[in-house]
């Protein structure tokens, strides 16, 4: 710029009228090439360019430098440097507020640096004597507008002023006497530092009005606690068939004669899944809990619900609700058959297990330990019939005998409620699952547990089945899978065996084998049946079986694709 400047400038010292004039000559220079051809353009060479506007230069004598945000300092800036206004323009949405420097939420907070020996001198003689020094004053000014004196401890007179760390004349609690016997010889009469004061008053009464609410509220609890809910409710049964008997003579427990595989002890060669929905009882005003086939026929069904009744289902034929049982003031929780089938027990949340007969509908007899019993299930041996465990709501299993109606043994080892019993190898040992997390073994009649299973990752295990050969136990976990243990001995978990896919986590679905063994099928909490393969755990088949949680699922011992499920809208329902 210089250069277009200084050219074709003679000389620096001529005068303002030379160096006038001489510019107009060298500007005219410049712009011969900008002729235009045309010539009513000619006015470009009156133009004049200005290839360098004008800027302000900065000032030189400025030094200070540009401190950004949450910048670490490495040198020792200037006043004017660390309080130099932010370059750029304002936020026009911002608030006051909003701009001003914060490093909290509710503002800026700077570290105080204090003495620990001192805030902790003046916070005990405050807590103890009721005064300490003003913290917002500096406390060296000598006059009383440096002390802050508590009005619930006025103790300021009797400490003289002194904190807690200076040795102050004795107060009249302070020459209490104290009851010692520091004998070590004196077993029972050894007080040691629990002697206490000699007037020391343990134990306090209310007086005065205090005592007479006292008196009024625990009356009223009393009054409201005197409901006849411990009183047994009368049972009684409905029997929904027009005869009981056949043109025979038979009773409607026997097997009908026309299905001849139900008399085969041995189970189909082959299972398949089931594809479509043959039929629905109803009868259930609410949900059903559980349901159970009746022993070694499995023509009959007995369904227990939580509208307090139980009832039982013809499998074949008419397929029609054949009984009603009532009994239960309370949602009843399991059912379980006897070897035979003629007598059942239902275990509800009236604290009440209780023993019918099935075809009669009459209650045998009751048994409560005061405790909500979660299961109940006779022992499978042929000759202890009369003897049932029941796991309770009070971590315990309780074996009662039904002829005395006592009870002749208690395992009490768990943490937890008790919520399945399993029998295994041969009847001999059974296998209990509780909300501890824990799986026990015990062998029967034997109260201390032969092994426990318990595990950082396992979950609670609310129900077990037993395969059809003994040999495993298939476990719902509440971590939505179904877990395997084997049956025999060591009680070892199969990592192998994982089923998953359905969602479980806080409802006991029940799982259950196929006969051959080749299945494995349990139900949701959203309603759905789900049907694994045994041997590669892979997921077969899932279908929407219930509106609300279908609770259990049970295989046709003798069918090879009939599968029954229950669900908490009070249906049941049959698949083939």
């Amino acid at each position: 710029m210089l250069n277009i400047q200084n050219y074709g400038s003679s000389s620096e010292d001529d005068g303002d009228d030379n160096s006038e004039s001489s510019k107009q000559h060298s500007n005219e220079e410049l712009l011969t090439h900008l002729k235009p051809i045309d010539p009513k353009l000619s006015l470009a060479k009156k133009m004049q360019i200005c290839a360098a506007p004008v800027v302000t230069p900065t000032n030189n004598d400025d030094t200070r430098v540009l401190i950004k945000d949450n910048q670490e300092l490495m040198h020792n800036p200037k006043y004017e440097e660390l309080f130099a206004p932010t370059f750029g323009p304002d936020n026009p949405f911002q608030t006051q507020q909003m701009k001003a420097n914060r490093n909290m939420l509710s503002g800026y907070v700077e570290k105080a640096h204090i003495s620990e020996f001192q805030f902790e001198n003046q916070r005990r003689t405050f807590a103890s004597y009721g005064y300490a020094v003003d913290p917002s004053t500096d406390g060296e000014t000598g006059t009383g507008d440096a002390i802050v004196v508590s009005a619930m401890i006025p103790a300021q007179v009797e400490a003289e002023g002194k904190t807690v760390f200076e040795t102050i004349k004795k107060r009249p609690l302070d020459n209490r006497k104290r009851n010692k016997n520091d004998d070590p010889n004196d077993v029972n009469g050894f007080l040691g530092p629990w002697g206490g004061y000699v007037d020391e008053k343990r134990v306090m009464k209310p007086e005065g009005d205090e005592a007479k609410e006292l008196e009024e509220i625990l009356a009223k609890r009393q009054k409201k606690g005197k409901v006849d809910d411990d009183k047994p409710l009368e049972e009684k049964s409905i029997f929904h068939l027009d005869q009981a008997t056949d043109y025979q003579g038979r009773s409607w427990l026997e097997a009908p004669r026309s299905e001849t595989q139900l008399r085969s002890d041995t189970p189909p060669d082959k299972c398949f899944l089931p594809k479509a929905h043959i039929h629905t009882w109803k009868g259930h005003t609410k949900g059903v809990a559980a349901v159970r086939w009746l022993p070694s026929t499995a023509h009959l069904m007995l369904s227990a619900g939580m509208d307090c009744r139980v009832k039982i289902w013809e499998v074949y034929g008419e397929r029609r609700c054949v009984r009603t049982y009532f009994g239960h003031r309370q949602a009843v929780r399991d059912v379980n058959f006897n070897n035979a089938g003629d007598k059942f027990l239902s275990a509800a949340y009236d604290r009440y297990i209780k023993l019918w007969d099935t075809e009669s509908g009459s209650c045998v007899s009751r048994f409560t330990s005061r405790k909500v019993p979660y299961c109940a299930k006779f022992h499978p041996d042929a000759d202890k019939q009369h003897l049932f465990v029941a796991g309770t709501s009070d971590k315990k299993i309780v074996c009662w005998d039904i002829r005395s109606g006592e009870v002749v043994q208690e395992y009490d080892r768990h943490l937890g409620a008790v919520n399945t019993i399993t029998f295994v190898d041969e009847n001999r040992r059974f296998v209990t699952t509780s909300d501890d997390k824990s799986l026990r073994v015990w062998e029967w009649d034997i109260p201390v547990d032969m092994k426990y299973i318990a595990d950082p990752s396992m979950h609670s295990l609310p129900a077990v089945t037993a395969s059809p050969n003994g040999k495993w136990l298939a476990c719902q976990s509440m971590d939505n899978k179904v877990i395997v243990f084997s049956a025999l001995n060591r009680f070892k978990m199969n990592r192998k065996k994982t089923f998953s896919g359905h969602m479980v986590a806080g409802y006991a679905c029940s799982v259950d084998f196929s006969p051959d063994m080749s299945y494995l099928v349990s139900g949701d909490a959203d309603g759905k049946c789900y049907v694994w393969d045994w041997k590669t755990t892979k997921l077969y088949k899932k279908w929407k079986a219930h509106d609300g949680v279908c609770i259990s699922a049970l295989w046709h011992p003798h069918e090879p694709s009939k599968l029954l499920t229950a669900g908490w809208d009070g249906l049941i329902k049959y698949w083939d």
